[in-house]
């Protein structure tokens, strides 16, 4: 590994302190949200009454009181032993100045890990790289949870990462890993990848500090030392149940699976061993290869992952671990990145469907980002032909601006090659989870949709379109036409949608762009409408007397009615997606369906879903007009963005085809 002062002069970036034009005013951009942000993770941890600060510390203020007598405190002596004096502040500038500089820590960290990455580091990565990444790290659900009360986990990540990048010396590098790994005992770890990368002084003097930090707290607290190392062997059980989700540990994720007993720990040992020695392997592969950031981040993600407790808080490694590259292909090299962000900043239950087959991952997501980064992730060495020039992507000739006012946008180009399909799914999972949080929080309040429902009763009336009682009522009276309603109400909602992204995806993946990103638009206009206008459907308006077909009978007295309405807003109907996701799908096939009956099966099926909305009381007629209005404008939108679906490539142009290993290796060593 190489010395911290000869890295930071090796980089080529590191020197870069501004910008100009464009990427200046993204850079201040980018900082000044980072900014914002860090002041919302402020605001929220500041809400804590300054009277409970104190308490969430879980430490005794004055000695002899025990560390661990609540069994809440989970640090190590060492570290209660530094913390306890703190206590001594008055609370709110306690409060104040713990959340300050718990986040001036994280900026710090983004800081040193962006001047970190591997050579060479484009102009734009070299200066944007430092505010994205202390933007994320914002809000990433370590940080959110180390600012609270008592929480030293950005501290132990910083110390290990100047004592790699930034303080010269073996001695004072080594001093700076031990001391972390005094807070977190699991970060010795790092003294195995100095050793086997050349750094054996700093290896021995980690070590050497990490004993001296632990053998001062046993003199200074015997009874709490031997009731954390011995009693709670390096602090397991301490804090939450060691199979709560908090614990993003391999323990803690076996304990989940049920398992208990010497079997347990005798998995759990054998498992942890063969993790550490995967994962120090390759660490010091990629450091020896130069990546010395994405081998610190895989040594965290190990440390983390054999802990017996390694908490939520402590996972800030997986982020870093972004400097990793992988994929040979220009369109895979954001799938990565992309799986680590979005696990590191949503919720599980947003990533997965909230199945009882997939409670082993949902709950372990954390968990199995770690072990990927350390163990599985096929990171692409510096030496690589695919390093520098990824196998490209290809693109259609831009399309002419539909209006001077209106140019193109410069990243929605005509792609022509199939897209990462991981990435496909993850966003489309994403989305759509975001798409139904933010539907379930619209406004739902009863008796304003009720007056809304009364309004378009009433222009129907007006405009003498009101057909859905005496369709509900003749769909009654006709037990077969009922049961062939429900059954395509409640069917082909999401099926057929599904159906023609797979094989637009599969046979037509430039025509696949253009439909998905129709599709996504209507769906964000939909959810302007549910809410702007929160509207009550004919089944759930009182007076009319609607029979509700799919659902059954319905208590209206009751304002928690019905089993879907602890699932989805039931006041969401206008825009109407039935109508428009099955109209997307009609417009879709019949403009690209080779075959007349294909295309005659794709105007049926929204003509169908009209009528089956209508039939069973679940929209107006009225809602199906809504929703033809935001699929007619997702695609205007798209035809304004991005030009005319066939305009892909003019007579006569030639597209670049993806370059050849060979070749790309040789032009890459050329440029060298």
């Amino acid at each position: 590994m190489a010395n911290a002062a000869e890295h930071s002069g090796a980089n080529g970036h590191a020197g870069v302190i501004g910008g100009s034009g464009r990427l200046g005013a993204a850079r201040f951009l980018l900082w000044a949200l980072a900014g914002v942000l860090a002041l919302r993770q402020a605001a929220a941890v500041l809400r804590v009454p300054p009277g409970e600060w104190l308490s969430d510390f879980h430490l005794p203020s004055s000695f002899p009181g025990s560390l661990y007598a609540a069994g809440q405190f989970t640090g190590t002596p060492f570290a209660g032993l530094v913390l306890r004096p703190f206590l001594r502040l008055a609370a709110p500038s306690l409060e104040v100045a713990w959340t300050c500089v718990t986040l001036l820590f994280v900026a710090a960290v983004g800081l040193v890990a962006a001047r970190s990455l591997p050579d060479p580091v484009p102009r734009r990565t070299a200066l944007l790289a430092a505010p994205v990444l202390v933007g994320l790290m914002m809000v990433s659900l370590p940080v959110r949870e180390a600012a609270s009360p008592g929480q030293t986990a950005v501290l132990p990540v910083l110390l290990v990462l100047l004592a790699v990048f930034r303080v010269p010396g073996e001695r004072p590098s080594g001093f700076l890993v031990g001391l972390a790994a005094a807070l977190q005992p699991a970060l010795l770890f790092f003294a195995p990848l100095l050793w086997l990368t050349g750094r054996r002084p700093t290896a021995k003097t980690a070590a050497a500090t990490f004993a001296g930090a632990t053998v001062l707290s046993w003199a200074a607290l015997p009874r709490d030392s031997w009731t954390y190392w011995v009693h709670h062997l390096a602090g397991t059980g301490l804090g939450g149940a060691p199979d709560g989700l908090a614990n993003q540990s391999v323990h803690g994720a076996l304990l989940r699976l049920g398992l208990s007993g010497p079997l347990e720990i005798l998995l759990y040992v054998a498992l942890a061993a063969a993790i550490a020695w995967v994962g120090l392997r390759r660490a010091a592969r990629y450091a020896r290869d130069g990546q010395l950031l994405l081998a610190v981040a895989v040594t965290g993600c190990v440390a983390v992952a054999v802990a017996p407790t390694g908490w939520r808080q402590q996972l800030l490694w997986v982020l870093l671990a972004v400097a990793g590259k992988v994929g040979k292909r220009a369109a895979d090299r954001p799938v990565w990145p992309v799986a680590v962000v979005l696990a590191m900043t949503l919720p599980s239950d947003v990533l997965l469907p909230n199945l009882a087959a997939l409670a082993p991952v949902r709950d372990n997501v954390l968990l199995l980002a770690a072990l990927a980064a350390a163990c599985a992730v096929p990171f692409l060495p510096r030496s690589s032909p695919y390093w520098r020039a990824p196998v490209p992507t290809e693109y259609g000739r831009p399309a002419a601006a539909r209006w001077s006012r209106v140019p193109l946008l410069p990243f929605w180009r005509r792609v022509l090659s199939r897209p990462n399909l991981l990435l496909e799914l993850l966003l489309i999972r994403v989305g759509y989870s975001l798409y139904s949080h933010i539907r379930a929080a619209a406004p739902s309040s009863r008796s304003l949709a009720e007056g809304h429902g009364s309004q378009i009763h009433a222009v129907e009336r007006a405009l003498g379109i009101d057909v859905e009682h005496a369709v509900n009522h003749a769909v009654v009276n006709a037990p077969w036409l009922e049961k062939f309603f429900n059954f395509y109400y409640t069917s082909f909602h999401f099926v057929v949608p599904l159906t023609i992204l797979a094989v637009l995806y599969w046979r037509r993946p430039g025509d696949y762009r253009w439909a998905r990103a129709s599709l996504g638009l209507a769906t964000v206009l939909a959810l302007i409408g549910f809410w702007l206008y929160p509207l009550a459907p004919p089944r759930l308006m009182p007076a009319l007397g609607f029979i509700d077909t799919v659902h059954g009978p319905q208590d209206l007295a009751n304002p928690q009615y019905g089993a879907m309405t602890a699932i989805s807003n039931q006041y969401a109907a206008m825009p109407s997606l039935h109508f428009g996701w099955s109209l997307w799908c009609g417009v879709v096939i019949i403009v690209l369906a080779p075959k007349g009956w294909q295309k005659l099966l794709g105007a049926l099926h929204p003509l169908i879903t009209v009528c089956a909305i209508v039939a069973t009381a679940n929209h107006w007629v009225l809602d199906a007009v809504g929703g033809a209005v935001v699929v007619g404008a997702g695609f205007g939108l798209v035809y304004v963005l991005s030009g005319p679906r066939g305009a892909v490539l003019p007579a006569g142009l030639s597209v670049p085809r993806p370059r050849e290993p060979e070749r790309a290796g040789a032009a890459s060593r050329t440029r060298a």
